[in-house]
């Protein structure tokens, strides 16, 4: 993973014409017209720090989403297999740019179904539990969603989530879990623990786990390594094949800027393409295309090489166009440019908090740029809910987690450097008020 010395840091200054200075120099600032920026109260753009829950709309995918609702309109059935994008194999065209996304091989990935939707299809794979090796590991505080398909796969299995559910823990009074725990954990485990399913960004502290190194002390012990990649895709350096991550589900809703519960993304490693033993549900578009259309003549599940063989049904058009829109924009830039300018962003944002807010909010999220992604957490003294309120009321867009954190995303596709500056003034105002 980059270091912080890895970038050229500039020395900051806490002055807006500073991060007016910031901005005139930045390459990746003409991004930001290629998005809708919501308007605050005033009529003004708002500062939208919210990318981490829900991206902002391309304003390219209006415009594809009506396209693909000329081509039902013009070619009803036909549109499976003629014009500029047959319906039949849209999805193949996400293929390459998901993978340079993600780091994988274009047949590794594969955009379906939801997240946790994937996440289930996932374990019936590769959580394969026996008596003496039946642990999922996961990390705490842990999504809600990511817990409930664990613990619901456990007993679905015939084990206790009490006994098979180990979970990675914070020390006494931290909040991000530390690389040692994490190692002690998985070697403690090692005899009894048949998955590691571990969030690649947490939700809430925003910290970024080492996967490399996670896939390969779990695979020295026997284990299968899958992550939820939820916060961590569009948002930090991924390199899942060359991890040899056995798999991984992550949505495209948030920092890939899809739409509100848009398609999900999977990811399955190629050294399981042909597995096709392996446990899965089947369904006809996971079956291999030369003999997906000869339906009842076809009576027995052939599923496809690669990851396009967990596919279950056909493709929602309307919903993949967005997506579509998203990967061609990232690809165009690249994760190693978007990663860069979103290491400096948060430096920018830490730098302002240290010296205007130390007393007023901590920060929660690793203080090296290399050990989170483009988040900073913020545990708010006081009322938490009520400075939420506040920022808002002032055109500022962020999240909150109970009990008293406020997450603050600044997304380097269509965030500002005066963005950040606008955030943390108005949080001292908010102070002084």
């Amino acid at each position: 993973m980059p270091s912080k010395s890895d970038i050229q840091i500039p020395e900051f200054r806490g002055d807006e014409d500073f991060a007016r200075e910031l901005d005139h120099s930045d390459p990746l600032a003409r991004l930001r017209e290629e998005f809708h920026i919501p308007r605050a109260t005033n009529g003004e753009p708002c500062v939208y720090l919210a990318g981490n829950s829900l991206g902002l709309q391309p304003k390219a995918a209006r415009s594809i989403v009506l396209e693909e609702l000329d081509q039902w309109a013009r070619l009803g059935v036909d549109g499976h297999f003629e014009g500029e994008r047959p319906w039949y194999s849209y999805h193949e065209l996400l293929r390459e740019t998901g993978a340079r996304l993600v780091g994988a091989k274009p047949g590794e990935v594969v955009a379906m179904n939801s997240l946790t939707a994937n996440l289930h299809l996932m374990m019936v794979s590769f959580y394969r539990p026996t008596r003496d090796r039946c642990k999922i590991m996961i990390e705490e505080p842990c999504f809600p969603s990511d817990i409930y398909a664990v613990k619901s796969q456990i007993g679905f299995h015939g084990h206790d989530p009490k006994d098979a559910l180990v979970v990675l823990r914070p020390r006494e009074g931290e909040w991000c879990i530390r690389w040692d725990d994490i190692a002690s954990t998985i070697e403690r485990e090692r005899e009894r623990l048949s998955l590691v399913m571990l969030g690649g960004v947490n939700f809430v502290t925003g910290q970024l786990l080492d996967m490399r190194r996670i896939a390969e002390l779990g695979h020295r012990f026997g284990a299968v390594v899958g992550f939820d990649l939820a916060h961590a895709a569009g948002n930090v350096l991924l390199q899942l094949h060359e991890w040899g991550v056995d798999f991984a589900v992550w949505c495209n809703y948030k920092y890939l800027n899809s739409g509100p519960g848009a398609v999900g993304g999977c990811f399955v490693h190629e050294k399981h393409s042909k597995s096709f033993d392996l446990p899965r549900f089947a369904g006809w578009w996971g079956n291999d295309p030369s003999t997906r259309f000869k339906m009842h003549l076809q009576p027995e599940f052939i599923p496809r090489e690669g990851a396009d063989g967990w596919q279950l049904s056909n493709p929602p058009i309307l919903a993949l166009a967005p997506v579509k829109v998203s990967y061609d924009l990232f690809d165009s830039v690249g994760m190693d440019a978007l990663r860069t300018k979103s290491m400096r962003l948060t430096a920018y944002m830490e730098f302002l908090l240290d010296a205007l807010l130390h007393e007023s909010c901590e920060a929660i999220t690793p203080r090296n740029p290399a050990e989170r992604g483009c988040q900073l957490s913020l545990k708010i003294g006081g009322n938490a809910r009520n400075v939420l309120s506040k920022l808002h009321h002032r055109g500022v867009v962020c999240d909150f987690r109970e009990p008293n954190v406020i997450r603050a995303a600044p997304v380097p596709l269509y965030n500002s450097y005066c963005d950040v500056w606008r955030f943390v003034e108005s949080l001292r105002s908010i102070g002084k008020s």
